[in-house]
């Protein structure tokens, strides 16, 4: 299974591509549409490699250095190239009704405002 993602990343070439088709391995269930990769699995296999091997050594560069024999500089530089690579992710976004919340508590607004702004 673990070749498989890696000749489909290789075979791509880095173009975009979708899925039409999904099979579950265990089950007789199919599932047909469009659909796209998530931005880790556009990755070249040796950037996914990376990746992984980073997250498996917990995020500690200086273990990324004695296992795959490179610098700091080196390490810091691969993850940076990668990381241009993906989109940001904001763990927090803030909520929509956060800004209205701080309006109200600042006296900006009146609690009927503030009902009518959380109802849309």
């Amino acid at each position: 299974m673990t070749q498989d993602w890696q000749e489909l990343t290789k075979l791509t070439k880095g173009q975009d591509f979708t899925i039409e088709k999904v099979k579950f391995v265990d089950r007789d269930i199919a599932i047909e549409g469009s659909f796209t990769l998530p931005p880790l699995a556009k990755l070249t296999a040796e950037d996914q490699l990376f990746v992984t091997a980073f997250v498996r050594c917990h995020g500690s560069i200086k273990e990324m250095e004695s296992l795959f024999g490179i610098s700091y500089p080196t390490v810091k530089n691969r993850l940076n190239a990668i990381s241009a690579l993906l989109p940001f992710v904001d763990a927090n976004p803030p909520s929509p009704g956060k800004d209205v919340l701080e309006r109200l508590d600042k006296g900006e607004i009146s609690v009927e405002e503030a009902l009518k702004r959380l109802k849309g």
